[in-house]
């Protein structure tokens, strides 16, 4: 296939909550999206919002931590639409496991899953980044990075040690991979999504949001904003940085 016009994005765990919502977010600045996930139902669903705003969508079922899965993924991408231009990191899971109680292999999956995974697909999409002169790169990390988590129970070391890594890895390949390549991450506070609503939030969201200035959970949609003007903003000047989008949270 002839290289697309428009340009591509890759959004890891794009079937749904934040991950749905970056994806949606750049079909409507234009972008054709490839989203990569487990969720092969919802992932369905996804794509047909997308193409309903009238650009292109492809799927890839794929575990993330999979280092050989994502040069697969990022070369049948190149072989359909020609480039890629953004990819978002956004597939992440939970670790809510103590350091009394965690195995080996729970820590693993937590790093695996949350942090090997952005290494993943960076370093799959970087050689035609680099190619075509032109990349932007967004990671989401968490405000647990910063605070070591306190009041979800994603938030255990694990999850933060994880999300913090993430941190340090955007501020390293900025230096790395500039002036053409951007690398920036986000860090969200409290974030009301499937996951979060049932596993966090449930009945103590009135108590949550008292140590929220703005009074509220944050959306997905409210992530999706700050991560399509990270990928899309031209000129663009923003490169290194990780940008906690949190209502400010003063609980941390």
């Amino acid at each position: 296939m002839a290289e697309l016009d428009q340009k591509v994005a890759i959004v890891t765990g794009g079937a749904r909550g934040i991950g749905r919502g970056c994806a949606l977010a750049l079909a409507e600045h234009g972008h054709a999206v490839a989203l990569v996930d487990v969720l092969v139902p919802e992932m369905a669903k996804t794509k047909l919002e997308i193409e309903g705003l009238g650009v292109p969508c492809l799927t890839f079922e794929a575990d993330v931590s999979d280092h050989a899965r994502a040069k697969t993924v990022v070369a049948e991408l190149l072989a359909a639409w020609g480039r890629i231009d953004v990819l978002i990191n956004n597939a992440g899971r939970s670790m809510p496991i103590g350091i009394d109680e965690i195995t080996e292999d729970q820590w693993d999956s937590a790093i695996d899953v949350n942090l090997k995974s952005c290494f993943n697909y960076i370093q799959a999409v970087v050689p035609t980044m680099r190619a075509r002169g032109f990349g932007r790169i967004v990671s989401m990390s968490s405000l647990n990075a910063h605070s070591g988590g306190v009041t979800a129970a994603v938030s255990r070391f694990a999850y933060a040690a994880a999300k913090a890594g993430i941190v340090g890895m955007t501020r390293a390949l900025a230096k790395e991979l500039g002036p053409d390549i951007a690398v920036n991450c986000v860090c969200p506070g409290l974030i009301k999504t499937e996951i979060t609503k049932n596993a966090v939030i449930r009945e103590r969201e009135p108590q949550l949001i008292e140590g929220i200035a703005l009074k509220r959970c944050g959306t997905p949609q409210d992530v999706a904003g700050l991560v399509a003007y990270l990928a899309t903003t031209e000129p663009n000047f923003i490169t290194g940085q990780d940008i906690t989008i949190d209502g400010f949270q003063w609980n941390r």
